[in-house]
């Protein structure tokens, strides 16, 4: 009898534990995850309600309670979008305008102490991309004692819209950004709940690669995400000159206003009153996505990603940083070496008028092999202008005001993709940071790539735990010095601290780029 129920109080005890680790209440209710390998998960979790109907193109608004628990084993749609052939991120479920949730993983077993928390910023030119990608899975972070939380924002004309008759609805309120009041939403969530899951909400570090880069600069310097992270990450994010946030809501010219009554009129709505936008609101979620995505972005009906509404964006993040402004924490920032850039040059001599009197040097430096291929020589003066020169750009700036950068260029290209690739394509890095490089390679892994992981994370979790990217066994990694110019070179023989061999390249740019910053507007 005694051993029987003994043996009753040790099932229940059991069954306690278990559900101690996998159900969770956070403030809009009780959640059932999901546990495996030691990693507790919780998918698909309401951060707002449904930006539907006559809440498209508002600010997202608090999410409604729920009684009994709700299930949080799988993900929640993504955000309403075409995807594009191609993508090394496909979506792992299908997209819906219903898409505001977010996720998060955790260690099954948590002690007392609170771990940090790292907040991942998908990219996808803020007209494609989801939280539900096999390479964005949060479980080795988890493991490494990180709470992981991912999130969908809204994408193309459902995140980036601006129209009179949204400005007359919202009189004087926040306008046009609706992606980027999602992902400050998703922060607020992350403040009140993630504690919640074991995670400490004055320990969080923000980190985006590409358009999720470039928001994290956003959000670096919008006043309205004050205290909501404590670190943050840049992975090929931009900030130069040509960075979305330099066309206006409104206004005269190439406003976002202007270009949202090109796209009402796709519709045959032409009026600019509370009936024009009611009608807009009745269209099919489909028809608005219907033929846009990375592939057909510079539609001129799209305000073209974030807009300078001096609210939610201020401006480009580079002339933002150089007055002193924006978030006074540590930062990472860095590129791929064979990055995505575009010039509208078409012969050499196009390419290298644009450095005017250093053309010459430009063309010595850039094209000094006679064998030269032009395209190869294009994409690299393109890479260098969209994402490695603004990386070391940012990172004196911020250094110059006692604020501490580690700059990063990650080389490294899996061994089954070298003999097709220059060097390491944009957003090649994000399996490697995860660890997640045994979904993105599969069988063609090798022993060299998944080291190659393992140092790249153990660089991204150190950071997030002490605000250094410190990580055990492998090089130190030092602060910026624009003195010693020295990056980390995530390198095909490993991790390794070098002075920058591209110096020679970035300086033209940097001349370039500084030339068209100090150049009135049009």
């Amino acid at each position: 009898m005694t051993r029987t129920l003994l043996g009753l109080l040790m099932g229940l005890t059991v069954t306690v534990a278990a559900a101690e680790v996998e159900r969770v209440t956070i403030d809009s209710g009780a959640l059932q995850g999901a546990s495996a390998d030691g990693v507790a998960s919780f998918k698909g979790i309401p951060y707002a309600q449904p930006p539907v109907g006559n809440l498209r193109w508002r600010p997202p608004q608090p999410v409604k309670r729920w009684t009994g628990v709700r299930n949080a084993s799988s993900y929640g749609a993504d955000c309403m979008q075409e995807p594009f052939p191609g993508d090394a991120a496909p979506l792992g479920v299908q997209s819906d305008e219903d898409c505001l949730y977010v996720n998060v993983w955790t260690p099954a077993k948590r002690g007392e102490r609170k771990l940090p928390v790292m907040v991942w910023i998908y990219g996808g030119g803020f007209v494609n991309g989801g939280s539900s990608p096999a390479v964005y899975d949060g479980s080795e972070f988890a493991k490494s004692d990180v709470v992981l939380v991912s999130f969908n924002y809204r994408l193309g004309h459902f995140g980036f819209f601006a129209h009179p008759a949204l400005s007359a609805e919202q009189k004087g309120g926040l306008l046009g950004n609706y992606a980027i009041m999602d992902q400050l939403a998703a922060l607020e969530w992350v403040r009140r709940n993630v504690a919640a899951f074991g995670g400490d909400p004055q320990n969080v570090t923000i980190f985006g690669e590409s358009a999720g880069g470039m928001a994290v600069h956003i959000l670096m310097t919008t006043p309205l995400a004050a205290g909501l992270f404590q670190k943050a990450i840049v992975e090929s994010g931009g900030g130069r000159p040509g960075f979305p946030g330099s066309r206006p809501v409104s206004g005269p010219g190439d406003s976002g206003e202007a270009r949202g009554l090109v796209f009402a009129k796709r519709f045959g709505v032409a009026g600019q009153d509370a009936a024009a936008l009611k009608k807009l609101r009745e269209v099919p979620a489909a028809a608005i996505a219907k033929g846009f995505n990375m592939m057909t972005m510079n539609d001129p009906s799209y305000a073209g990603g974030p807009m300078v509404d001096g609210k939610v964006v201020l401006g480009s993040p580079s002339p933002l940083y150089a007055k002193g402004q924006g978030a006074r924490v540590p930062l990472i920032i860095g590129a791929t070496d064979a990055d995505i850039g575009f010039v509208p040059a078409k012969t050499f001599d196009e390419l290298f008028a644009s450095f005017g009197a250093d053309a010459d040097k430009a063309r010595t430096v850039y094209a000094g092999n006679p064998q030269a291929e032009f395209r190869a020589v294009s994409a690299k003066v393109g890479g260098d202008q969209m994402m490695a020169e603004p990386v070391r750009h940012i990172a004196r700036l911020r250094t110059a005001r006692g604020q501490k950068v580690w700059q990063f260029r990650f080389s490294y290209v899996a061994e089954s993709l070298r003999k097709q690739w220059p060097g390491a394509m944009h957003a090649t890095e994000i399996p490697y940071v995860f660890n997640t490089v045994a979904a993105r390679y599969g069988k063609d892994l090798t022993a060299a790539d998944a080291a190659a992981a393992r140092a790249a994370h153990a660089y991204w979790v150190g950071f997030a735990k002490t605000g250094k990217p410190e990580a055990a066994g492998l090089p130190d990694w030092p602060a910026y010095d624009p003195k010693s110019d020295l990056i980390m070179d995530f390198a095909l023989t490993g991790p390794q601290v070098v002075p920058d061999p591209w110096r020679p390249r970035l300086d033209l740019i940097e001349a370039v780029s500084d030339a068209r910053e100090r150049a009135p507007p049009p």
